[in-house]
């Protein structure tokens, strides 16, 4: 067994690595495309893609309100805004009619999707682009489902309610579909909110948050962005796009039949789907990560909210990997199915179990007497890979992107990266395998997430 997990880890450390390697690559090409201001081409254009903002809602009466002025605020010259409140009990929807002066419409649209009652629809007085409409509850998948079907958008960016995003994104997020034919979805950087102050509509400061768990979830999406989802760029693409920020085309989303229902990662399931009806048809499946890209998003800070979490995303993504099983290992489906889907399997899926029986045979060996000065000293190295890892992820953002310029603010993330190491990883390790026995008991429930809502200057 400890043969095993020297293999395993040694396989572990040579993927990421590589993946660091194709991340540094990423980079550098976005660099030199900032600095040509490629992506300003899409404002130059004479009939650039319009693009529908589907933002699904659901208890958000804290931050609709700021979410929606930040998606209507974007530099884009073709936009239309959907806001779907899938059945909230708060006072979303009266949010929203108070501040933009919504009025109704006939609920008059094409149902190429299947969803609950849209039971009402609203435009703006003040903006026209905003359309709102209330349905009945169905879970997530089934309003985005909901907006697909009232949007008129060549391009759909599906965008949480509870999410700020930089008002040159969009832009941004078109570029790969104005360079490549065969891209049906782009996904932008996820960053987050806590701790931030939003200056303007346009964009939101970033700070350090005082919350230690929201401040390793920043080292963590730092790391799971900058690396994780860029270094896939060159690799054969991306398995997720994150449902709090992402651009598809809307024909290919109506093609694979949209959002699945019951599904507790309904945004890494279609991206999935998306990749295999490219392949199966013959047709485009190309997922692309952009970097540039930013939205902001609110991290849960109490700890009960962040385990319901990531036990969530965990059940989501061996769900994911139990209905796609099909494509593991297999040459049918390119390098999605030979290198992506494989990598996913032996990293996302299987190392939170390998460390528990690596930790569980290394306390038994300390306690027998069996563990001696070189095993101890492996079990520090792959740790201490760990932590350079992600110091090297905070040095390639502090030099592409100069998030958080000031010494003091390097002080606390470098406090952070340690903890996100010893103390946040143990507790994720945790609640992951929680997720995989409530996935195995068959539950599909989301949990819920209280907002507190960002900082206003």
């Amino acid at each position: 067994m400890s043969i095993v997990l020297v293999v395993a880890v040694s396989l572990v450390t040579f993927l990421q690595l590589i993946i660091v390697v194709s991340a540094a690559l990423e980079l550098r090409g976005a660099h030199q495309l900032r600095q040509n201001r490629f992506w300003q081409r899409v404002l130059a254009a004479p009939s650039p893609p319009r693009i529908t903002v589907l933002m699904p809602a659901y208890n958000e009466e804290i931050t609709i309100v700021d979410s929606v002025r930040s998606s209507l605020s974007l530099a884009y010259p073709d936009l239309e805004v959907v806001v779907i409140d899938d059945g909230s009990p708060d006072g979303t929807l009266d949010q929203l009619i108070e501040a933009y002066e919504l009025v109704p419409l006939q609920p008059i649209f094409r149902r190429s999707l299947p969803t609950a009652e849209v039971t009402s629809m609203y435009r703006s007085r003040v903006d026209p682009r905003l359309v709102v409409a209330r349905k009945d509850n169905g879970g997530k998948a089934d309003a985005l489902n909901a907006a697909i079907n009232i949007a008129t958008g060549d391009l759909v960016c599906a965008i949480d309610a509870d999410t700020l995003v930089n008002s040159d994104s969009l832009q941004r997020l078109v570029v790969p579909f104005l360079d490549r034919s065969d891209v049906v979805a782009v996904g932008g950087t996820v960053r987050l909110s806590n701790g931030g102050i939003v200056e303007t509509a346009r964009g939101l400061r970033p700070g350090i948050p005082r919350n230690i768990w929201a401040g390793c979830q920043l080292v963590e999406y730092t790391r799971a962005f900058l690396i994780g989802r860029l270094g896939w760029n060159r690799l054969g693409g991306n398995l997720i796009v994150s449902g709090a920020f992402g651009v598809f085309s809307r024909d290919a989303v109506l093609a694979v039949d949209g959002y699945a229902h019951g599904c507790v990662g309904e945004d890494m399931d279609l991206v999935v789907r998306l990749r295999r009806h490219g392949y199966e048809n013959k047709t485009a499946g190309r997922i692309e990560f952009s970097a540039e890209p930013v939205a902001w998003t609110e991290a849960p800070e109490r700890i009960l909210e962040l385990r319901n979490q990531r036990d969530r995303w965990f059940r989501g993504l061996l769900d994911v990997l139990v209905r796609h099983k099909r494509m593991i290992g297999n040459p049918r489906y390119g390098s999605a199915g030979m290198i992506a889907v494989p990598y996913f399997v032996v990293v996302e899926a299987l190392a939170p179990f390998l460390e528990v029986i690596g930790l569980g045979l290394l306390l038994w060996g300390i306690w027998d007497g069996q563990v001696g000065t070189g095993q101890l000293a492996l079990v520090g190295a792959s740790y201490s890979a760990g932590v350079i890892l992600t110091m090297v992820t905070m040095i390639m953002d502090d030099v592409a992107f100069a998030t958080f310029s000031k010494s003091s603010d390097r002080a606390v993330l470098f406090f952070y990266v340690l903890l996100e190491q010893f103390v946040f990883r143990f507790a994720t390790i945790w609640w992951r395998m929680r997720g995989a026995v409530r996935f195995v008991l068959g539950r599909n429930d989301w949990g819920k997430q209280n907002r507190r809502g960002v900082t206003r200057a």
